[in-house]
């Protein structure tokens, strides 16, 4: 699918499936900045604190573009349904939706350890004005299931959890990144940070799946969260931004 402009985002968006976009790459005059919240904090909560962040930025919460949570556990598909009416219950209430279509792309894992009691949030991306630069992007966070396919049926290597299987679903996983990276209009070259999310060991990996195949964004490394997809039986996910502010705010 073409890129979609957001006619007050500052952004443009790539579509993905009802609850999320594949990624959104800024808009010229615009950036996208990364926020990172010091301690995670009950999602409804956590959505205030992004308009009230935004209002003091001077920017509309249709500026708001990426989203990401952080769960109690794995949903299981029905369940991940239910949240996911929630969620973009609120996005449209603030008008970010366009035409219909939710462009803001959205990672939730939840954390193998500590995890929250409610899901929470943990961190969003939003445009705002910049001056000239290169574009900067957020890429949405997959597992390995195919674009546009929510069905347990789907998944790679469905219930199989061995080296090989994790080396495939990464596999998998890598190429949708690069899919949805260009799709962007961008390249490997403009990334700055690359989030793993699985409880499966990955340094296996690293050489030839994941570093050997993202050029020179391997200088930023890999950031390895351990935790699991957001619905049961996916086993390994990944994100992607390329950005030049990261901020973090109480």
């Amino acid at each position: 699918m073409a890129l979609i402009d957001h006619p007050t985002g500052g952004y443009r968006f790539l579509p993905g499936i009802s609850p999320y976009s594949r990624g959104v790459v800024s808009a010229p005059g615009f950036e996208i900045a990364h926020v990172t919240l010091e301690r995670p904090v009950p999602d409804r909560l956590g959505f205030e604190k992004i308009r009230e962040y935004l209002g003091a930025e001077g920017r509309p919460v249709s500026a708001l573009c990426g989203v990401e949570l952080r769960s109690p556990r794995p949903f299981s598909f029905e369940g991940f349904a239910e949240f996911n009416a929630s969620y973009a219950e609120i996005l449209r209430d603030w008008g970010v939706f366009v035409d219909g279509v939710n462009p803001v792309a959205r990672t939730n894992v939840a954390p193998e350890v500590a995890p929250p009691e409610v899901p929470s949030l943990h961190g969003f991306s939003y445009a705002r004005p910049a001056g000239p630069g290169p574009a900067t992007f957020v890429v949405a966070g997959a597992g390995e299931l195919p674009e546009g396919v929510l069905e347990a049926g789907a998944i790679i290597r469905r219930g199989e959890t061995d080296p090989s299987a994790i080396a495939e679903k990464a596999r998998f996983v890598m190429d949708l990144m690069e899919a949805r990276i260009r799709g962007l209009g961008c390249s490997w070259d403009r990334v700055t940070a690359v989030d793993i999310y699985t409880i499966h060991p990955i340094v296996a990996l690293l050489p030839t799946e994941i570093l050997g195949r993202i050029g020179p964004a391997a200088g930023h490394g890999v950031r390895w969260s351990y935790s699991r997809p957001p619905i049961e039986e996916i086993e390994y996910e990944m994100d992607v931004r390329g950005v030049r502010a990261e901020i973090r705010i109480e």
